[in-house]
Order: structure tokens, then sequence, then C-alpha cells
């Protein structure tokens, strides 16, 4: 059976190596495609690849009018969370590539795929190096008793943290809260030099020239420490085989599942 997928932010980043990809796979169909400046345009040509007869379409409601299976967000943190209620409500299901979503947001979106009875895979990063990063790290979390986040960007990403850094600190907040060492009330100096707290993790977000996506959790204890870290190179193959690995399972769940570690390896958390 043939799986019908509509990509949201097709002429992005990822975007186009998705469009490419699900017209290179047997078992899937590009049924649809988001951009909203390339909205007219042919979905493949626009890909800069061979035209495949999908029209480039301005919103979510446009796209799927034609009917699709699964729809694929990888558009901008203002607006996916809009796209996918939107896609849901049709009764399609989700993947969510895109990060800048908080925990209520998810929740949001569980409520809204629960109710239809659809599903939704979400994750800060879809590549099976960061599903590593995010698996060894919940399992630390279980035996480590503090930790902190680093996040590393390029100079004009928008959000802060990252996808990845905010999943990873929500997620590991789920095993048990870190102690801190110092509370942060009794910092002194300037407090936001201890970063942001998200579930009660700190979290530090860089953005400089030179980095692409970077995400590293560090653990101590006396004399000792380790540091999981995930580092992305300026491509985006690494995420399309993670996100297409969602694309074909989504159909078979119900509600949320969170990050790409738990269709691997279950709930380390």
């Amino acid at each position: 059976m043939t799986l019908r997928i509509c990509v949201g932010g097709a002429t992005g980043w990822v975007g186009k190596s998705l469009v490419s990809a699900i017209a290179r796979a047997d078992d899937l169909e590009l049924a649809g495609a988001i951009a909203r400046r390339h909205a007219g345009e042919d979905a493949g040509s626009a890909a800069g690849g061979a035209t495949l007869g999908v029209v480039i379409r301005a919103t979510v409601d446009e796209a799927l009018a034609g009917g699709a299976d699964v729809f694929i967000d990888y558009t901008k943190p203002d607006a996916v969370k809009g796209n996918a209620l939107a896609a849901i409500a049709k009764g399609v299901a989700v993947v969510v590539g895109t990060s800048g979503l908080t925990a209520d947001d998810y929740a949001e979106l569980d409520r809204a795929a629960r109710a239809k009875r659809v599903g939704v895979i979400a994750a800060g990063n879809f590549s099976l190096t960061a599903a590593l990063l995010q698996h060894c790290a919940l399992l630390a979390a279980r035996h480590l008793p503090q930790w902190e986040i680093v996040d590393y960007a390029h100079a004009d990403k928008v959000d802060a943290p990252s996808g990845t850094a905010r999943e990873l600190a929500e997620r590991m907040a789920q095993v048990k809260r870190p102690a801190i060492g110092r509370p942060l009330d009794q910092v002194h100096g300037t407090r936001e030099a201890r970063g942001a707290t998200i579930e009660g993790v700190q979290v530090h977000s860089l953005r400089l020239p030179g980095f692409v996506i970077a995400c590293e959790a560090i653990f101590g204890l006396p004399d000792e420490r380790l540091a999981i870290r995930h580092d992305a190179g300026t491509s985006a193959a690494p995420y399309i085989a993670g996100t297409l690995l969602a694309a074909r399972r989504v159909k078979g769940v119900v509600g949320l599942v969170r990050g790409l570690d738990t269709l691997l390896f279950g709930d380390a958390a």
C-alpha cells in the first residue's frame, strides 16, 4: 500500500531533501506540499529535481484538499502548531520535525490527536545519532544525580534552546529532576549566566558562527564527569531516514509519541 505524504516546508533545508526522497521511494507518494513563498510552483522542480505534478500550496487546508495519509511539518516555530492542529482536524496523521514547541504545545497536540484517533510523532531531531544521544542520556539520568545541557547552533537560529535540547531537557526531567549544587536564588552576580531552567534542568544556548547544530548532556559526580554529545553536519541527509521511518509508523499510533528514540528503543524514562 502506498502512503500519501504532504510536506510542510517543502522548499526548506530539510523539506527539499524530503520531497526528493519521497519521490524515489516505492511505497511513498507525494500528495501535497506547502511553502508560502513558492506557492503555485511544482514541488519537484522547486526542490531542485524533476517535475512531479504536485503544485505547492500556501496553506495546510489547500495542500490537504486532495487527501493525504500523513502530514510532515518542517516549517517554522511560529507555524508548526497551527499546521499540525489543522492536519489533525482533518483526520491526518502528523510527523513534526520543526523545533520550537513547548511541553504544553505537545500536550495540546496529544489531546487533539486522541480526540480524532490519529497519531502524532514528534522529535526535536530525527537523526539516528541524535536518537542515541536521547536514549543514552535518559539511561544516564536514571543513575546520576546532576546534569545540565549545552545547546550549540549557528548565529541566526531563531529558537533557543533548539528543539533537540528542549526535548532532551523535558524528557530527562521525566526520569527525575536533577539536583543543583547552589540554589539559583542564591547565585551572586547575573542569574541568567546559569542558563534557562526547563522543567528543572539548566540549559545553556550558544549561538555563534561555525556551529551547525549540536547538543550536549553533561553529568557530574565528584572528581568525574560524563558528556554525551551529538553534532550535526551541514547536510539535511541525517534527518531524512528517521523522518520517513516516523511517517511509515505514525498510522499505527494514536496520540503523541515524542522522540525517534522512543520508536527505536522504547521509553527509557
